[in-house]
């Protein structure tokens, strides 16, 4: 509030435009009470400086400008009236008091320091009691958090009217540290305690307790659980629930330990009654009624009820009535006592599409996006198409932001459709440095872009939605370069072509011998139907066996030198999983079949067989907890002039990827002179994996593993199998998957039983 005093009748004139503007000789700056704010800081914030003609105007905004400093309670501005004509303005202040210093007092287990992070106020700043309030409620908040739930807080103010400051004391009674050591339920007739502790945040303390942050009694999360217990209720029937906070029983069976007894008033149960469809011309009503998942007698759940409410608009949008609209009534039935329901359908008018429209891609190509959607222009506007649309767009993974909506037009029975996008980074330029148990040290350089476009050079090559990947790679056990580049949509048609070059080198696989591979891959891959992908494949490869040991074993140095290897191969392959990494339902399952050799040359002549399986079953929702099932198997075998398929071609278990208990390809048939691993041609591999967030995106792990590799093919006879099991833990570093895991061997032979291993690994198994 500003209060402006007049003198004379010069300013009275000049207010109603009359006369010359008069100047400001001085401006005087006078504090009511304390000063504890100084002259200069008051002249900064103002724009008023002697000299100028006096503009009301500036006189206003000065006010307003020196309110927003916070500093000041109340600001009056008079004039002075001086007899040349010209004016002095005298602006009085009353500063706010600030604050001198903050206290606490009686915080034995927590230091002052902490406490400070909690709040707000501070010294020399304004002294706010709204302020003040809601740092004792901070200061409540992180007590409970830590397990001080009986903490008592209060603050003290004590003003110093000659200085114009204060000082804050916040009086803490921190109490005793309390664990909750049980939840219990009292009047829960018809559903048991487990169940509801199960809904409930507010949890018993337990041996993890301490890095999940649980068992502590806070006051906001428990409000939380009791809100979250009646809605709990409600979805079971039970309409009428009422816990009352007031009959809560804290009980503290010792100073340390906190048992908690919630009472319950359940009510009745209520259960559905007749159900009436009403306003549906298209399809017969009774149709419809026949189509709900809620029928008469059914318990009274109103999720349920919405539920059928959001189908039956779903099943009109299907059929281009985009303005459909349902309503539901609950009617008590007095006499029988259950809950009668009508819905109500107002159909609207049918719509077809009349056109689409695109906003928001900035680098990507319309065209892109179009070949992604399944409605188009002339097509009756189905709602369900519209979200397979956007489901496609978001899988494409170009977008931050994806939505498809409905737009009117001037044309009757139209609309037209709008795909609103926001743009995602789509290309990643990496360097970086890492460290596994199998390949060491490494050092690499990677760039991706999934958005490429090989012709658009002004662009930076974004927008056609093609793959483009070129890493290279330095490491103590290996090394490697590779270019891939796929095009997703040959032609305009859903069928993706791309290629692979690479080089590498590794000496990991064996301290005998090293390897180096060089070649290519070009490939087709097409949806044949459903969620199923088949993908045709030539590959040629160089295989350069080097560095081999004079002690090596004959079947490793009988192919020193180079060799060819050329072949075909087809895959059958179908993917649910919800995620690629960290999966929590679905399954994904492959079959892959090779031809080396014959008549597409060689110098090799084998054909390959590999089944690879995995579902993931989520068993609570609790800390996402699943289990993972991993199935593989496979065979290879020569065929034609060829005696014996190359021993680098054949099955190895044993390592990170595999069998963690062991060594990397020591699981599997032997030199019987140098127990140097030679590789089997059929193998099998089961995994049994449970995992839990630890706190996200940290997983903890159980494994076992077991497999076998045989000497023959064909030979699927597991009496050979190696088997182990350990833990393990997955999280994330600089974005990208890291595993480390303990395996201790179960079942081994003579030559692979080597102890304990642990593993570190990047990336996901499958």
């Amino acid at each position: 509030m500003a209060l402006v005093s007049w003198s004379g009748s010069s300013a009275l004139a000049q207010a109603f435009g009359g006369g010359s503007p008069q100047t400001i000789e001085d401006i005087i700056i006078r504090f009511q009470g304390a000063t504890n704010v100084s002259e200069q800081i008051v002249r900064a914030n103002m724009q008023l400086r002697e000299g100028d003609p006096l503009n009301e105007v500036l006189i206003d905004r000065d006010i307003r400008s020196l309110y927003r400093t916070s500093l000041f309670e109340f600001i009056e501005v008079k004039r002075e009236t001086l007899p040349s004509g010209g004016v002095n303005l005298v602006f009085e202040l009353t500063p706010r008091y600030r604050v001198l210093a903050i206290i606490f007092d009686g915080n034995d287990r927590v230091r002052d320091k902490r406490l400070e992070k909690e709040i707000k106020s501070r010294a020399n700043l304004v002294l706010d009691e709204r302020q003040v309030k809601e740092d004792t409620e901070k200061i409540r908040e992180y007590y409970q958090k830590i397990g001080f739930n009986r903490v008592s807080i209060y603050y003290e103010i004590d003003r110093d009217r000659s200085t114009g400051f204060g000082t804050v004391t916040f009086k803490i009674r921190e109490g005793d540290k309390v664990k909750i050591a049980g939840v219990k339920f009292t009047g829960n007739d018809n559903i048991k305690a487990r169940k509801l502790r199960k809904e409930m945040e507010t949890k018993k303390w337990w041996m993890w307790s301490w890095l999940l942050g649980t068992g502590r009694f806070k006051d906001e999360v428990f409000e939380d659980d009791l809100e979250t217990l009646r809605d709990f209720y409600r979805e079971e029937g039970y309409l009428d629930v009422s816990i009352p906070p007031e009959q809560i029983i804290y009980d503290y069976p010792s100073p340390e330990r906190l048992v908690i007894t919630i009472n319950v008033n359940e009510g009745r149960q209520y259960r559905i009654g007749d159900v009436k469809v009403s306003g549906a011309t298209m399809v017969p009503g009774e149709l419809i009624r026949m189509g709900l998942k809620n029928k008469k007698g059914d318990v009274f759940v109103p999720s349920k009820l919405d539920e059928d409410a959001s189908e039956i608009e779903k099943f009109y949008g299907r059929g281009g009535h985009l303005d459909a609209r349902v309503t539901l009534l609950r009617i008590p039935n007095l006499q029988t006592g259950d809950i009668d329901l009508e819905y109500i359908i107002d159909e609207g008018d049918p719509y077809d599409v009349e056109s689409v429209r695109i906003e928001g891609n900035t680098k990507t190509k319309s065209i892109v996006i179009l070949r992604e959607l399944v409605l188009g222009p002339g097509e009756l506007f189905d709602t369900s198409r519209m979200e397979i649309s956007k489901l496609r767009l978001d899988n494409t993974r170009f977008f931050e932001d994806v939505n498809l909506t409905p737009e009117s037009t001037n044309i009757p029975g139209r609309r037209n459709m709008k795909v609103a996008v926001r743009e995602g980074r789509t290309g990643n330029l990496t360097f970086g440095a890492g460290f596994s148990s199998l390949e060491r040290a490494v050092i690499f350089a990677e760039l991706t872009q999934s958005n490429f476009d090989v012709f658009n050079r002004r662009s930076f090559f974004q927008g056609d939605g093609q793959k483009f990947r070129l890493r290279m790679q330095l490491g103590d056990q290996s090394s490697e370069v590779v270019l891939s580049f796929e095009e997703p949509w040959l032609f305009e048609r859903q069928l993706a072509t791309g290629f692979t070059l690479f080089r590498t080198t590794s000496d990991f696989n064996s301290a005998i011998y090293s390897e180096i591979r060089t070649g290519g891959e070009i490939y087709m891959r097409k949806r044949l139907f459903e969620l199923v992908n088949g993908q045709l494949s030539y590959s040629y490869q160089v295989v350069e066996i080097d560095d081999i040991s004079p002690n090596a074993p004959a079947v490793i140095q009988a192919l020193a030198g180079q060799q060819s290897i050329s072949k075909i191969g087809f895959t059958l392959e179908r993917d649910t999983r919800n995620k690629i990494i960290n999966t929590t339902s679905g399954n994904r399952v492959e079959l892959r079949m090779d031809l080396a050799g014959g008549l597409v040359g060689g110098d090799a002549d084998y054909y390959r067989l590999e089944f690879r399986g995995s579902q993931f079953y989520p068993l609570f929702e609790f800390q996402e907890q699943v289990l993972a099932v991993i199935l593989r198997g496979g065979i290879v075998d020569s065929y034609g002039d060829t005696d014996r398929v190359p021993f680098y071609e054949r099955f190895f278990l044993g390592g990170p990827y595999t069998l963690r208990g062991f060594e990397y390809r020591e699981v599997g048939p032997k030199d019987s002179i140098t127990n140097e691993p030679t590789g089997g041609n059929t193998y099998g591999m089961l995994t049994l994996e449970y995992t839990i967030d630890v706190v996200s995106p940290v997983r903890f792990a159980v494994f076992y593993d077991a497999g076998f590799v045989n000497e023959d093919a064909w030979d699927f006879n597991p009496s050979g199998y190696n088997d182990n099991f350990g833990v393990g833990l997955g999280l994330f570093v600089a974005g990208a998957p890291l595993r480390l895991d303990f395996g201790i061997p179960l079942t081994a032979d003579d030559v692979n039983d080597k102890g304990n291993q642990f593993n570190f690994s990047f990336g996901t198994r499958f």
